[in-house]
């Protein structure tokens, strides 16, 4: 960990916004789903959710190791356990969906909390996740083609959400507190440690302006002496 790198991880924190997610309904191919993962990041989002059977998420994650490393992604076993713990907690669920109540989706506020319901391309969003839907929205097309590669739309879509956010000034200053910033900051600096420490009921130890430990070797030796600040993990 050069000091250089440790202050790149530190100013995408400053970025991240953690009252955006996508939730993908049924989004099985492997390729959409890793490029959403990385639209994703680049928007600025941390957590995203992928409502999908066991089975299929294991063989996305086996693949997409990469995209893991900066956006935590999580299974869920269907689009309506994904939504409503979201839904309950304020945020507004705008479905990719083509409909009689459908809107353009430069017209949504994306600088309220925000799911962005993603569907499969043949199928779409499913019933379940249209009728938990708060809007409907589509991305205009003049062309013969109906729809866009879901994670075209994504890029699309995100697109509009920076740029909101971003005249807002939702980028201008650091939106994660301070114990899901330390914690991220740590386990992407120190993914090695920060797994023995959760195997070990450790808790993260301090770290220096160039991502090192503070003093490492007075942390080792309180390890070994079981004297080591511990965590419920």
């Amino acid at each position: 960990m050069t000091a250089a790198r440790f202050q790149r991880l530190r100013q995408v924190l400053e970025y991240r916004q953690p009252d955006l997610t996508i939730v993908t309904d049924n989004v099985h191919k492997v390729r959409n789903l890793s490029a959403i993962v990385r639209t994703a990041d680049a928007a600025g989002i941390g957590t995203m959710y992928c409502a999908m059977p066991d089975k299929d998420y294991k063989a996305f994650k086996g693949t997409a190791m990469g995209s893991h490393s900066w956006v935590s992604v999580q299974r869920q076993p269907d689009v309506s356990a994904a939504l409503r713990p979201l839904k309950a907690t304020g945020y507004q669920i705008l479905a990719t969906h083509l409909a009689d109540d459908s809107v353009d989706f430069r017209e949504a506020d994306y600088t309220r909390p925000t799911v962005i319901l993603l569907g499969a391309e043949k199928l779409g969003v499913s019933a379940a996740g249209c009728e938990l839907a708060d809007m409907h929205i589509t991305i205009p097309m003049r062309g013969m083609v109906q729809s866009f590669n879901v994670s075209v739309a994504a890029g699309i879509i995100l697109a509009e959400v920076e740029r909101q956010r971003q005249l807002a000034g939702l980028y201008s200053e650091r939106r994660l507190d301070d114990q899901a910033y330390h914690r991220t900051l740590f386990e992407w600096a120190q993914p090695r440690l920060s797994e023995y420490c959760r195997e070990n009921g450790l808790a993260y130890p301090a770290l220096n302006e160039d991502g090192e430990l503070v003093d490492g070797l007075a942390w080792q030796h309180a390890v070994r002496e079981g004297s080591a600040t511990t965590f419920d993990w």
